[in-house]
């Protein structure tokens, strides 16, 4: 059609706008009227048959003539410009008519199906002359991307029901497939309490590292005796202690892994999906704590760097930066990262490292990097727990040979990935071992006790 010169795509364009389709009922009728020209051979019946089919068609040609074109019935279609990978959110159509007969139509549409599953309902309903109708369904983003929409087709037919019309409409709207929002709700009240003093609310004493001076009090047996203040105790004549506050504006760099292991499906997504939601619940908790937020994705080479910032502007600065970004089948490259870090975070910061921790080579190269940086940042690993290498560790009753070396090839790699992780934890290294759908949660807690601890 592309190729045609514009006065013959407008030609076509209106030829199709006038098609129609004959229906299951006009063929019904048709089957009905067939016995008449039995009859055709009778003297004095010959006309009725052909009575009948003109009849028939002046039925059809009227109710062609009660169908709407595309400018009586406007639709317009309503959904969220972004949806998380795994969200459910809703599509909303409005069928407005401007015609002034009922109409039983029934919408079609062309969702790109590469991101989007679901749509609404395709089967027939009642628009009411000169009214309004609303259907809806629900769409579950499938894939990262931003894609088009498509085109919107309605088919529409009279009461009669003899023939139906297709009316098209041209749309050029497109939603966003992005990394899900979807634990950032649930989380949020978690990090409430570190902002209870702006609403007047005693804040809870926390025992840290802090050294921010607050104030000072007298001396109370439990407190640290390096805390005394011995100028002030001398003047008052009874020991007085420093109160400090814990630094509550500090840096969270989330590092996330999108090499090979990354790639590997957790129920219906990948793991890397499962990471980069979570990363991104952590960046609202700590942004709405008052943290700064920078984000680093790697696989054998740095492929998203979010330099760190404050505030709502962080969240979206990281989801829009993960959009386009996919899991690759190479091994990653910790050196390459740690380096990029060192130049981008000079000063200290939790460094939050997502990652699957299996292979033993690869677990020593990340653990020399973090031990190696241990001195200058507090940092958290996050182990991507093998609920699939897990489950072939232990057999079933009465399993094959086959099952029994694979039992035993899954207990050796568990053991080694064991081993590695206790070696991060003995390095002062904080580890999580979880499960890809239970991380979230699990993150979000490690980071606001640490908050709490004063640890950073």
């Amino acid at each position: 059609m592309s190729a045609l010169p514009e006065p013959l795509q407008r030609f076509a364009r209106r030829v199709r706008a006038l098609v129609v389709v004959p229906t299951r009922r006009l063929a019904v009728v048709a089957a009905l009227l067939a016995p008449l020209w039995l009859l055709s051979t009778l003297p004095g019946a010959r006309w009725l048959p052909v009575a009948a089919l003109v009849a028939l068609a002046i039925v059809v040609v009227l109710d062609i003539a009660f169908l709407p074109a595309v400018r009586d019935v406007a639709v317009e279609r309503m959904l969220e410009p972004t949806v998380g990978v795994g969200d459910e959110t809703e599509l909303r159509y409005r069928v407005t008519s401007g015609w002034g007969r009922p109409l039983d139509v029934s919408l079609h549409e062309a969702l790109p199906a590469s991101h989007l599953t679901g749509g609404v309902d395709s089967g027939e309903r009642r628009l009411p002359p000169r009214g309004t109708l609303e259907l809806v369904g629900t769409v579950t983003g499938k894939a990262r991307g931003e894609a088009a929409l498509g085109d919107v087709a309605l088919r529409v037919r009279n009461r009669l029901g003899l023939v139906t019309r297709t009316l098209r409409y041209q749309r050029d709207d497109a939603v966003l497939v992005a990394p899900s929002l979807a634990g950032v709700r649930r989380f949020r009240w978690l990090a409430v309490h570190q902002r209870l003093a702006a609403v007047g609310v005693r804040n809870t004493p926390r025992r840290g590292e802090g050294r921010t001076f607050a104030n000072l009090r007298d001396y109370v047996v439990g407190d640290d005796p390096r805390h005394i203040d011995w100028k002030a105790s001398a003047r008052r004549g009874h020991p007085i202690t420093r109160e400090y506050t814990i630094e509550q504006s500090q840096t969270v760099y989330l590092l996330v892994d999108a090499g090979r292991s990354m790639t590997q499906l957790a129920g219906e997504f990948s793991r890397f999906e499962y990471a980069l939601s979570s990363a991104l619940v952590l960046a609202d908790v700590a942004s709405t704590a008052g943290d700064r937020v920078g984000a680093m994705v790697f696989d054998d080479q740095v492929r998203v760097l979010v330099p760190a910032q404050r505030g709502r502007a962080a969240l979206q600065a990281l989801r829009t930066a993960l959009v386009p970004v996919q899991p690759t089948l190479v091994e990653p490259d910790y050196a390459a990262a740690f380096r990029t870090l060192a130049v981008r975070q000079r000063k200290r910061a939790l460094l939050v490292m997502l990652t699957d921790v299996i292979d033993a080579r690869a677990a020593r190269a990340l653990l020399a990097h973090l031990t190696r940086g241990a001195s200058q940042h507090l940092a958290l690993v996050v182990a991507l727990r093998n609920e699939a290498l897990l489950g072939a560790a232990r057999p079933t009753e009465g399993a094959g040979v086959r099952a029994l070396y694979t039992s035993a090839a899954a207990e050796e790699l568990i053991a080694e990935r064991a081993t590695a992780l206790q070696r991060m934890r003995d390095a002062g290294v904080v580890v999580l071992d979880v499960a890809p759908d239970a991380m979230a949660a699990a993150v979000v807690n490690q980071y606001l006790e640490l908050k709490t601890r004063g640890a950073l």
